[in-house]
């Protein structure tokens, strides 16, 4: 079976070359074969699942090496792949959840003139992401983690006529590209310390370095995590990249891409586990970031970038999970998985309500929909159940165990953690709440486009609702299904298992995150349910503002890094003109001067010759006499 593991990444890569490379008489059936293509990944990739489960727990590992690709002596990089449980999982939700998504594009992009090029990047941007999760080792991990901020950059400037998308595009390709600095000095310490970047001996010999270097390998993986997974400090590409297709928003920034950043740290486990320092600043990030998008996210009006402070708080709940240690891998990766189920269904529900408001994303410009998008009601309806933890739907289960694991680190930073967690809830309740009631329920706030056509909402047609409706069923069932079906046990040979010693009963916690829902609902629901929504946001208090320019995010990067840049590079051109300038013209000058000088001695005149002759002559003479004498 481990033959077929290359199938995986080269369907939909073959789906990519010959739709980017086939031209125009693939238009009237490129969708058709990016879509199939996707889909035979996913059966691929079920059919190793099945073979997967038939084998133990400590048989699950297949590997299979294609040829070198790097052939050079002491510096071998193989073509190699890696399948287990975690990989496993990843496989299967990318090609599966990106399967659905291709579906959904079927409809939503049905009137873009350039929609086989579309499905060539979604393609390519899958098979760039299965490589990622598939590698054996960093080096060729790094090889599609570079693949998916290119297809990234592609798909969110898919509409480049837009300036906004192409300023976007190229916002998200920079800051990745900081992060991606990360892992190329994270490789490098790796080699230089191990002679290797595959993962088996580098793991395997984490005992074998010090700790300072581990740190420091932890500390770069971190940096890479940080600018894939939009966590803080390199997160204000998130919101701008919502420009991109809704399609891309579901399948970038909710299922795959900005999870690549978990995958990292848990792929990594071993190094974080010796590496406490690295381990804690991760867990620090992801506490922040939880808090961070969760209050951004409360001030925005555009739908799909509420959503993307929604996506940036709970990957934020992820990475914290990550750097608990072994109490917390197994419940990032469900929480992952969770996840990625109703965060989609919510993009692919907010691309259905645009595409019955007129590509509207003001969330003050719509109200009362239910009445006229009832399957999009409903099925955005259990997305937004299941991301608030509503007891009994996935996002309950897996959000509760990070909250739970959370205490469990004990002492004072459990007790901080457990805090910051469970606000993290309440929050996500509030804005979510806003959402929903902004969209759905109200009185009708519609007004006509910028072409003066009134709105028309109506259902979306059957190729966006069918995959809106099966990420629903996973919204709901995903996380008692993994409650029960063993998800740890599944995970626990990869990433290790420890249940910690919790303050608080499993109870108490559930009680506390339950409570703080019905809190946070109800504060929404006073606010945006009780009183019309004004079409036009009130100024707000100083925190609402700061928080609808992603709390100054953006200008700190610009007086920081644009304005410091500017100043230093006009520093250094000073610099450069007074000193470097001055000391290179000042030598020639000077060295010009004295060859003008002594090039008055060589004037040809055969007398002035005679004359220095004889001059010279009487020097020595006369030296010479006075050395005599002394």
């Amino acid at each position: 079976m481990e033959n077929l593991i290359a199938l995986l990444i080269g369907a939909p890569l073959l789906g990519a070359a010959v739709l980017l490379l086939g031209g125009r008489r693939l238009d009237k059936v490129g969708h058709w074969i990016g879509t199939l293509l996707a889909g035979a990944s996913f059966a691929i990739g079920l059919a190793l699942f099945a073979d997967m489960l038939g084998r133990s727990a400590d048989d699950r590992a297949l590997h299979q090496r294609l040829y070198t690709w790097i052939p050079v002596e002491g510096f071998q990089a193989d073509m190699a792949f890696q399948l287990d449980q975690l990989s496993m999982t990843f496989v299967l939700l990318i090609s599966g959840v990106g399967t659905l998504i291709h579906v959904y594009s079927i409809g939503y992009m049905e009137h873009d003139e350039r929609r086989r090029r579309f499905f060539g990047y979604l393609n390519l941007f899958v098979a760039a992401m299965l490589l990622l999760v598939l590698a054996d080792n960093y080096l060729l991990l790094y090889f599609g983690w570079e693949g998916v901020g290119l297809a990234s950059y592609l798909l969110i400037g898919f509409w480049q006529h837009k300036p906004s998308a192409a300023t976007a595009a190229k916002k998200a390709f920079l800051v990745n590209r900081v992060g991606d600095m990360g892992l190329s000095i994270a490789i490098m310490i790796m080699f230089t310390t191990f002679g290797t970047f595959a993962f088996g001996p580098v793991l395997e010999s984490t005992g074998e370095a010090s700790q300072g270097t581990l740190t420091a390998i932890g500390l770069m993986l971190l940096l890479a995590a940080c600018g894939k997974s939009a966590q803080v400090p390199l997160q204000s590409w998130l919101g701008d990249a919502m420009e991109g297709p809704t399609p891309v928003s579901a399948l970038i920034h909710a299922a795959t891409m900005v999870t690549a950043g978990v995958y990292l740290i848990v792929r990594s486990a071993d190094i974080f586990n010796a590496a406490p320092d690295a381990q804690l600043v991760v867990t620090i990030v992801g506490a922040v970031t939880l808090l961070f998008g969760a209050i951004v996210g409360c001030a925005k009006d555009d739908i799909k970038k509420a959503l993307a402070g929604s996506t940036m708080s709970q990957i934020g709940y992820m990475i914290l999970a990550a750097g608990l240690g072994p109490i917390g891998y197994v419940f990032a990766i469900m929480h992952l998985v969770t996840h990625g189920f109703f965060k989609a269904g919510l993009f692919l529900g907010a691309g259905s309500v645009m595409h019955g408001m007129n590509d509207e994303v003001d969330m003050r410009k719509y109200g009362g929909l239910r009445k006229y998008m009832p399957v999009t009601f409903v099925t955005f309806g259990l997305g937004y159940l299941a991301i608030i933890g509503f007891p009994g739907l996935s996002g309950f289960f897996s959000k509760d165990k990070i909250i739970e694991a959370a205490f469990a680190k004990g002492g004072t930073e459990g007790w901080i953690l457990g805090a910051v967690t469970l606000l993290g809830a309440a929050i996500t309740a509030y804005y979510m709440t806003r959402v929903m009631l902004m969209t759905f329920f109200g009185e009708k706030r519609w007004e006509n486009d910028e072409n003066g056509n009134p709105p028309h909402p109506h259902e979306s047609p059957k190729s966006m609702v069918i995959p809106m409706v099966l990420l629903a069923v996973g919204s709901v069932a995903a996380g008692a299904f993994f409650e029960f079906a063993g998800f740890v046990e599944w995970l626990e040979p990869v990433t290790g298992f420890e249940h910690g010693h919790s303050p608080l009963s499993a109870a108490a916690v559930t009680t506390a995150t339950v409570a703080v829902m019905v809190i946070g609902v109800g504060l929404a629901y006073v606010q945006y349910g009780r009183k019309p929504v004004p079409v036009v946001a009130p100024r707000g208090s100083l925190l609402t503002r700061a928080a609808r320019r992603d709390l100054l995010q953006d200008d700190l990067n610009h007086a920081v890094f644009v304005r410091g840049g500017t100043h230093l590079t006009r520093s250094l051109v000073y610099v450069d003109h007074t000193l470097v300038d001055g000391v290179v013209n000042g030598t020639a000058a000077s060295v010009g001067g004295l060859s003008g000088r002594l090039r008055k001695l060589q004037n040809g005149y055969a007398r002035s010759y005679a004359v220095s002759m004889f001059g010279g002559t009487a020097v020595l003479i006369a030296a010479t006499l006075l050395m005599r004498a002394v």
